[in-house]
C-alpha cells in the first residue's frame, strides 16, 4: 500500500482553567477536550525521492516548513532514518475544511494525520501513546488529535486521560475569516493582567491539576449531561480576548440570546464561538437565526456535533 486517505477532525475546549507558569515557558493548564465532526482530510503517499511536499486546496496554509503537517513528517523521518531510506519521502494534501487560525486545533490534527499516516505507510507499528508522545514534541494539541474522543489534559495540554465519550450533542460554529487571535498574546495577556493568582508553589500546583478530575463538569461528562456540561462551561481566556476583540463578544452574546442554546462558550484562544445544542435542527435554525441578525459575509457558520475518535484512516491504496 503506497497511500493513505485520514480523517483529521477538529477540536473544541469545554473547559480551559489556567493554573500557572511552568519552568518550560509554557503554562500549566486543566482543559477538557472534545472531539467534533468537522474534519480536513489528509492524503498522505509515498514518493521516490526523499523529500517532503505539501499541497492544501487552502491560500492561506503554508505549503512549506512552517506547516506542522511538514514537521511531523520531518520528525519521522529523523525519528525513523531506516524506514525513511527503506520507502523514501512523502507528498501530504490537504483537503482544508477546517477554519484556519480558529483556536480548533486544524494544524494540529492535520500534523497527527500525519503521524499515523506515516506510521502506516512506514509499518512502523507505532501504538497510540508512542504516536502521541511523538506528537507532544511538535505541539500541546496534537498527542489529543491523534487520541480523539473527549479528555482531560493538563499539563500544558499534552497529559491525557480519558472521559467517557460524548457522541451526539449538536454545535454550531461561528468564526469571521478575516479574524484571527494570536494565542501566544492570548496566554501573554493573561499573564499580565492575572499571573498575580498563579500558583507558584509545584506541590500545590499539582494538587490543584488534581483537583479538576472531581470538578462539576468531569461529573456532568461522566454523567452524559448534556445540559449540565452546558452550564459548567468555562474558559479563563475570555477574560482577555473577549474585552479586546468585539466581534467576539458580539458572537457570544448573539449566541446566548438565542432560544435552544444550552450553552456558548469561545474554543481555546479564539476566534471561534460554540453553542450546544440537543439537536440538529435546533442548530441549524439557530444558524439561520444569526445569519438574519448578523449580515456580514465575513462570518463563516457551521453546524457539527461531538464525536467519539480522533485520527481515523478513510481508505488505503
Amino acid at each position: 500500500m503506497h497511500s493513505y486517505s485520514l480523517i483529521a477532525p477538529a477540536k473544541i475546549n469545554l473547559y480551559l482553567e489556567i493554573i500557572g507558569d511552568r519552568p518550560d515557558g509554557y503554562h500549566e493548564l486543566v482543559m477538557i477536550l472534545q472531539s467534533i465532526g468537522l474534519v480536513d482530510q489528509i492524503d498522505v503517499r509515498s514518493i521516490s525521492t526523499d523529500s517532503i511536499r505539501i499541497h492544501c486546496n487552502h491560500p492561506q496554509v503554508p505549503t512549506d516548513k512552517s506547516n506542522l503537517a511538514y514537521r511531523a513528517a520531518e520528525l519521522m523521518a529523523m525519528q525513523f532514518p531506516q524506514a525513511f531510506a527503506q520507502y523514501g519521502g512523502v507528498e501530504i494534501s490537504i483537503n482544508k475544511q477546517i477554519p484556519v487560525a480558529a483556536g480548533l486545533a486544524g494544524g494540529s490534527t492535520n500534523a497527527a494525520a500525519v503521524l499515523v499516516g506515516i506510521d502506516l505507510l512506514w509499518k512502523l507499528g507505532l501504538t497510540q501513546s508512542e504516536l502521541e508522545e511523538l506528537g507532544g514534541t511538535l505541539g500541546s494539541d496534537v498527542p489529543f488529535c491523534v487520541a480523539g474522543g473527549t479528555a482531560i489534559a493538563t499539563g500544558r495540554g499534552e497529559q491525557l486521560s480519558p472521559l467517557p465519550s460524548l457522541d451526539n450533542i449538536y454545535i454550531l460554529l461561528a468564526k469571521y475569516r478575516s479574524l484571527e487571535v494570536s494565542t501566544a498574546w492570548a496566554y501573554k495577556t493573561y499573564q499580565e493582567q492575572f499571573g498575580h493568582s498563579y500558583i507558584r508553589d509545584s506541590e500545590n500546583l499539582a494538587a490543584r491539576a488534581n483537583a479538576v478530575h472531581s470538578g462539576a463538569i468531569v461529573k456532568a461528562v461522566v454523567n452524559k449531561d448534556v445540559g449540565e456540561i452546558a452550564q459548567k462551561l468555562h474558559n479563563d481566556l475570555e477574560r482577555v480576548v473577549l474585552p479586546a476583540y468585539p466581534q467576539v463578544l458580539q458572537l457570544r452574546e448573539v449566541f446566548a440570546n438565542q432560544e435552544g442554546v444550552l450553552g456558548t462558550m469561545m474554543s481555546g484562544s479564539g476566534p471561534t464561538v460554540f453553542a450546544l445544542f440537543e439537536s440538529q435542527q435546533q442548530a441549524e435554525l439557530v444558524l439561520r437565526q444569526v445569519r438574519e441578525s448578523i449580515l456580514d459575509e465575513d462570518l463563516e457558520l457551521f453546524v457539527t456535533r461531538t464525536i467519539t475518535h480522533g485520527i481515523k484512516v478513510a481508505s488505503s491504496v
